[in-house]
């Protein structure tokens, strides 16, 4: 899609919706002897959901598996909150959307593989990170230059906030009062 496009959908959108594994993460899980999980993060998307949840867009984690509690790494990387996704990704954020008097072209989606195929369809700004299989990102408006684990929400966060003018206000704001 061209960029002129991108710009356009990226400036109806009020919520970033992001796979965490794949996406958030380059899709390593790591098991300790213990059988405990361990996911690495990058500082880089932090900062990009700072940015974005200053600028008055939420963040929202999809979570593959059923959640007990809010993750660590949700209250680690600011999201402002975390969906159960698996294999019902669409109907959870469709339900989001409700409770926030939200429509789909409101909501921009990041993912990786062919699980986020309705959810890519669905959304007003559809996002693959690079390296994601072809039949996925074929079904993008845009395919960035970063796979996951790599900062990607904080590249994906940059272009949203500059089709919406709130790049310059946006960054100024979050230095003076960084927490």
């Amino acid at each position: 899609m061209a960029a002129r496009q991108i710009e356009l959908r990226a400036r109806a959108i009020r919520v970033l919706v992001v796979d965490v594994d794949g996406v958030l993460t380059d899709g390593r899980i790591v098991v300790d002897a213990q059988g405990r999980e361990a996911r690495t993060f990058h500082a880089s998307d932090r900062t990009g959901v700072r940015l974005l949840v200053r600028a008055g867009l939420a963040v929202v984690g999809l979570e593959g598996r059923r959640l007990r509690t809010r993750p660590a790494y949700a209250r680690t990387l600011a999201l402002t909150e975390v969906l159960e996704g698996a294999g019902e990704g669409l109907a959870s954020v469709r339900r989001y959307c409700r409770r926030r008097r939200l429509a789909l072209e409101q909501v921009a989606y990041v993912g990786h593989d062919l699980p986020d195929l309705p959810l890519l369809a669905a959304a007003g700004l559809a996002v693959v990170v690079a390296g994601a299989p072809e039949a996925v990102r074929r079904s993008a408006h845009w395919v960035t230059e970063i796979g996951g684990g790599g900062g990607v929400v904080r590249d994906v966060g940059e272009r949203i906030l500059r089709a919406q003018g709130k790049w310059a206000s946006t960054v100024g704001e979050t230095w003076r009062h960084w927490d």
